[in-house]
């Protein structure tokens, strides 16, 4: 039976409490102590990965979440997996810095290395608020005639509930970053169509910020090239061929060369130079469409001079004439073989655009025309950004009063610009050349005037030998009539 004098007191009571107290709070603070020394010398994602390791081995198995993995080949049936490389691109780019070791390449073509993690490493990511792990493994196997074969797989385990996201939003995610890296990443070619067909890489430096292009014009590109590549689905809706003409014209030395380029680095996308010069027949125009490849621009420089095509409605015309036709070349940019690729850009370069055949103007073929004009003062403040690194200078104002009285292309005064590396030299030896370009104005004609006068020239060379040739009749009329006479 309990007696109260085996209770203990109220004072023992109190003294045991305020020890466990004590204890309590000591332990606290050493653990408070401990977790800051354990954030202070072990990396944040170490102290995830030790803590998923510790939930999985000692957690509750009964309340875990249900995980579900699916298994990435790299080969599919008698393909490569494009899941697995784009999953092995696209964490080549989400490695730990903690990583241990790494495998290190550079494909032919590749601009910068690629990095990948070793297998049986796991890689952590995170979309739309749902973790991810990713595993890559390897299995050797063996094959009938005890030969050792090599199976690649990734791994990605994530909760079931997550399924449906995963397959479709998270994957094809990882398709788009993929092709985004792979454009990044890649080397654009310059290919000559026609003749031997050489190949280079292209690095031509020419971008839209260095072009001395007018700033709406210039925009107004961009913006067409831009919803070009994100109108893939509308052109298939539309049944159109995903591809698109530009026509970029104006005098020499404006810029068209450098704003294919600029196109190129923009895009991304590879250049075919098609020399139509070595060429002789129209059925070669098909050879050259299936050498071209997808997101590609097709350059035909110099249209209107480059050739004398056979006009379709000429007296004589056949295909089987063995010669180039304006037909050959229509059905090149827009026939059916146009159709063997998709996402490519055809340019056109001419100095003067109405010698051109209308039937290659009509949208369809050359959608939109840039014209390259003569510099103005918002391409020469670019041309002084570019080769000065000047923004301001006393003799601007001059400089870009002269630009606005004469033609003068960004050609003419980017050589001025580069001749000398000092600001005030420079700047002055354009002054100077322009102000000498002034004077010689009314002594020399203009393109456009040169122009006209050569037109003029052919006109009254036509009406001589058309009066000379009316004049020859009558002389022989009035010579037959005479001889008549003498007959007589």
């Amino acid at each position: 039976m309990l007696s109260l004098s085996s209770m203990p007191s109220t004072s023992s009571v109190f003294s045991t409490y305020t020890s466990i107290a004590a204890s309590a709070m000591l332990v606290k603070t050493m653990i408070n102590e401990l977790q800051n020394i354990i954030n202070q010398l072990v990396p944040r994602k170490l102290q995830e990965i030790l803590l998923a390791w510790f939930e999985k081995f000692f957690g509750n198995k009964e309340s875990a979440p249900e995980e579900l993995t699916l298994i990435i080949d790299e080969s599919a049936r008698y393909d490569n997996n494009e899941i697995y490389d784009a999953a092995e691109l696209y964490l080549s780019k989400r490695i730990s810095p903690t990583a241990n070791q790494l495998h290190v390449f550079k494909d032919r073509g590749d601009a910068e290395l690629t990095v990948e993690i070793t297998r049986g490493e796991e890689i952590t990511d995170t979309f739309e608020g749902i973790d991810l792990v990713w595993r890559f493994i390897t299995k050797e196997t063996k094959d009938s005639s005890d030969r050792s074969t090599e199976r690649k797989s990734a791994r990605l385990s994530f909760h079931k509930q997550y399924r449906d996201k995963v397959l479709k939003s998270y994957l094809p995610y990882v398709m788009e970053r993929k092709k985004a890296i792979q454009d990044a990443n890649r080397v654009i070619e310059l290919h000559s169509l026609g003749g031997r067909g050489r190949t280079v890489d292209l690095n031509h430096p020419s971008t839209f910020d260095t072009l001395a292009m007018d700033p709406i014009q210039k925009k107004e590109l961009m913006d067409d090239l831009d919803r070009f590549l994100e109108r893939k689905d509308f052109y298939r809706r539309v049944g159109k061929l995903w591809k698109r003409g530009y026509l970029l014209y104006g005098p020499p030395g404006t810029g068209k060369s450098s704003l294919i380029a600029a196109m190129a680095n923009y895009l991304k996308f590879d250049i075919y130079d098609l020399e139509l010069a070595s060429l002789y027949h129209n059925s070669e125009f098909k050879d050259l469409m299936t050498r071209t490849s997808n997101k590609s621009i097709i350059v035909i420089e110099d249209i209107d001079c480059t050739i004398q095509m056979q006009d379709r409605g000429r007296r004589g015309y056949s295909q089987e004439n063995g010669q180039l036709t304006l037909s050959g070349l229509l059905n090149f940019v827009d026939g059916l073989w146009s159709s063997c690729g998709d996402e490519r850009i055809f340019v056109f370069t001419t100095n003067y655009k109405d010698r051109l055949d209308p039937a290659l103007l009509r949208p369809g073929r050359m959608d939109m025309h840039v014209h390259m004009s003569y510099c103005t003062p918002a391409g020469f403040k670019i041309l002084a950004s570019n080769y000065l690194n000047t923004q301001d200078h006393s003799l601007f104002a001059e400089i870009e009063e002269l630009i606005k009285q004469l033609e003068v292309t960004p050609a003419e005064i980017a050589g001025e610009l580069i001749k000398t590396n000092d600001v005030d030299a420079a700047l002055k030896g354009l002054n100077e050349f322009l102000l000498r370009k002034k004077e010689t104005k009314s002594e020399k004609p203009s393109v456009e005037e040169e122009t006209k006068a050569d037109d003029e020239s052919d006109e009254e060379g036509k009406e001589n030998r058309v009066t000379g040739k009316k004049s020859n009749k009558k002389k022989a009329k009035k010579n037959k009539r005479n001889t008549r006479g003498r007959k007589g």
